[in-house]
Formats: C-alpha cells, sequence, structure tokens
C-alpha cells in the first residue's frame, strides 16, 4: 500500500503577487507630497492664468502643507487632512460657487505637470500618468461639484484614488 500523498500547506504569501504600493508610497510618501504640493503652488504663482484663486484673498500661512495632508490622504496616505485639518465638505465649499473656469483648469493642471518634475516625483510614466488623472478628476470634483457652497452635503467623505482610479 502506498502513501497518500499530502499537498503542501497553502502559504497565500508564495501565491499572491506582490502588494502594489499606494500611489502616495510610489511618490515618496509626505515629504514628496509635501515638495509637490510647494512646487505646484508657486508655478500657480508664476502663472498669470493660474495665480487668480492665490491672490484675490489670503490663504492659510500654511496652505502647502494643508494641500499636501489633503492630497496625500487622497492617494493613499494616512489620513493627516481628516483626522486633523478639515472635512472633505470644508474644502468642497471653500471652492465651489466660482462657476466654470476651463481656462483655469487647464493652467493649474499644466503648473502640476510642471511641478511632478520640480518635487522630483519618479519619472515612472504609470505613476505620473495616475496623478495627473487623480488632479484633473480631484480638480473637477472639489471645483465643479456644487453650484454654491449651500448646495454641498455635510456628510461628504474625502475621495481615494488608486492605481486605477477612485476607490470607493
Amino acid at each position: 500500500m502506498s502513501e497518500p500523498q499530502r499537498s503542501a500547506p497553502a502559504d497565500d504569501a508564495v501565491h499572491r503577487p506582490p502588494e502594489r504600493p499606494t500611489v502616495f508610497e510610489a511618490c515618496g510618501g509626505a515629504a514628496a507630497i509635501l515638495a509637490l504640493a510647494h512646487a505646484w503652488h508657486a508655478r500657480c504663482l508664476a502663472d498669470p492664468e493660474a495665480a487668480h484663486p492665490f491672490t484675490r484673498r489670503p490663504l492659510h500661512p500654511r496652505h502647502s502643507e494643508r494641500l499636501a495632508a489633503y492630497w496625500g490622504e487622497s492617494l493613499g496616505g494616512p489620513p493627516a487632512y481628516t483626522s486633523a485639518l478639515g472635512t472633505e465638505a470644508d474644502i468642497v465649499r471653500t471652492h465651489s460657487g466660482n462657476g466654470p473656469h476651463t481656462s483655469l483648469d487647464v493652467a493649474a493642471t499644466a503648473c502640476f505637470v510642471a511641478a511632478l518634475d520640480d518635487a522630483g516625483i519618479p519619472g515612472d510614466p504609470a505613476l505620473r500618468d495616475t496623478l495627473t488623472r487623480w488632479f484633473v478628476w480631484s480638480n473637477d470634483l472639489v471645483n465643479h461639484g456644487w453650484p454654491t457652497p449651500a448646495d454641498v452635503p455635510h456628510d461628504l467623505r474625502l475621495p481615494r484614488w488608486g492605481w486605477d482610479g477612485p476607490i470607493s
């Protein structure tokens, strides 16, 4: 009589493909996102079209840091924005009610794409494409999702973005 064949114990780690880092991690984490926020803000201030929103009213003295916390959280980083700085509804109310501004949106996106290099974000084409798609999507959601600040629901959740787009 032969011995029954035994299969090797299943080891999920052996059979599972390696986990892909979040977009936040692929960028280089919090320091890289902060460098990106600073670079984008500097580029916007230098652009005649993109500067408008930054010059019409005083900004928070730590605007870039707050922006980096928001961006980082949206891209898969820790909840640095929503745990201490504000809510999605706050952000959307601040940016709502300005009507369509296509030329501003195009200029802001061009500044963002150029800021990727300024901030030293890795040049991986998949990462760059993902970040650009996220920026356009996020900008549209924040600026054009509701016609007025009063229309913005109080219970909005900060939207998350992964390699393949929005994460529910």
